[in-house]
């Protein structure tokens, strides 16, 4: 097997432009369609303003779940208020099911519903779930309304709500059905991320460590170093954060539909997507950034068996994910046994699939990941029996 790709050049200097005390903007750059992500505490009571300010005269439709909505649900409300944005609001059950055909169609029917037109606007208050699902129906109800993403889960804060992406899943597999539809504003309140469980945050910064594997070396050091005072909650949270959103924002504006470079932010996603599905999304078993964490780790051991990358890179990889409270092997899910041929066939129905192809996002190092178009079938089952076995 042999792979044309080149691994990627070293990423830029990670920064994100600081505002007023500890509050950061980044900037996603796509021409007419380019917006902000703020990063700081207490944007939710904000929200009203800053949205008012992009959307003068929009009228809205929140949409959460029951968990986030309990929380925090009044304060968006009473903020959009304040600043004469007339909302109303559905709120769905917590949980990967609820990214279905059935929530979709009460979501495009609340919309609806509400009357709202083009130029209104529909929020995400919630996690990766209720942003990706939001944002799929704001795609496509008229052909599209505006939309604004209110991430309150770590994961969300650096992935999902960045880039436009939306979704649903099928019986078939993950995000197998949805549109790129980019919002029109980002606020992640980082004040939220306090009432995360340590299993919900740990499962976010899978997503942020992503980052670092992916083209920038020095930020993964950063993480090494900083891994206590991210989940302690210091400044160095907002600033891990601010950096793995202007790395998703750099790669968005290079390549907006995933037809190149995007795939790489894909790390660890095909074996995580796959055991996602062999345990039927079931969140006391594997939450998205946990199969994300194995699948880094199986993504950075795979390509140490492909003769790729260093076996020493491999477990500094697998020890920082384990450090952090993150599984790195398959045999860490609860419950029954994984299957080899659930996974493959879930692997071959990945979005990355070409003609038939497998491809998969492999590395060379730390910082060195790049797109591998043609892996063969039988060399990735022969490493899952292996795996599986460990």
């Amino acid at each position: 097997m042999s792979f044309d790709a080149t691994p990627p050049a070293a990423g830029p200097a990670w920064h994100a432009e600081a505002r007023v005390d500890k509050e950061r903007r980044v900037e996603v750059s796509l021409g007419e369609r380019s917006y902000d992500i703020l990063i700081g505490e207490g944007l939710i009571d904000r929200a009203g303003e800053e949205i008012a300010a992009r959307l003068s005269g929009a009228r809205a439709v929140v949409v959460t779940d029951e968990t986030v909505g309990g929380l925090y649900l009044t304060r968006l409300e009473i903020a959009l208020a304040g600043a004469g944005i007339e909302a109303a609001s559905l709120t769905l059950p917590a949980g990967e099911t609820t990214k279905s055909f059935v929530r979709l169609e009460e979501t495009v029917d609340a919309i609806l519903g509400a009357r709202l037109e083009r130029g209104d606007a529909v929020i995400a208050l919630g996690g990766g779930v209720i942003g990706d699902l939001a944002g799929f129906a704001s795609a496509i109800v008229k052909r599209g309304t505006h939309f604004v993403q209110i991430p309150t889960s770590l994961l969300a804060q650096v992935d999902s709500s960045v880039g436009g992406k939306t979704g649903i899943n099928t019986p078939r597999g993950k995000n197998l059905v949805g549109a790129f539809h980019q919002p029109v504003l980002v606020l992640s309140d980082i004040g939220v991320l306090d009432t995360l469980s340590p299993r919900e945050f740990a499962a976010g910064y899978a997503e942020t460590v992503k980052y670092g594997l992916i083209d920038r070396p020095d930020f993964f050091e950063f993480l090494e170093k900083s891994r206590g005072a991210i989940f302690a909650g210091g400044s160095e949270r907002s600033e891990a954060i601010a950096v793995a959103c202007q790395a998703k924002a750099d790669v968005v504006a290079s390549d907006e539909r995933e037809s190149g470079a995007r795939a790489l932010l894909n790390l660890g996603h095909t074996f995580g997507h796959a055991l996602e599905k062999a345990v039927g999304y079931d969140p006391q078993r594997l939450v998205h950034g946990e199969g994300v964490a194995i699948g880094m780790a199986l993504a950075h051991r795979f390509s140490v068996k492909l003769g790729l990358c260093s076996g020493q890179d491999a477990g500094r990889v697998a020890a920082h994910l384990r450090a952090a409270g993150l599984p790195t092997e398959i045999s860490a899910i609860p419950g029954p046994a994984i299957n080899r041929d659930t996974l493959m066939e879930a692997i071959a129905q990945d979005k990355k699939v070409s003609r038939g192809r497998l491809t998969f996002i492999l590395t060379r190092g730390i910082g060195r990941a790049f797109v591998a178009p043609d892996v063969a079938g039988d060399e990735v089952a022969t490493f899952l029996d292996e795996e599986l076995a460990r």
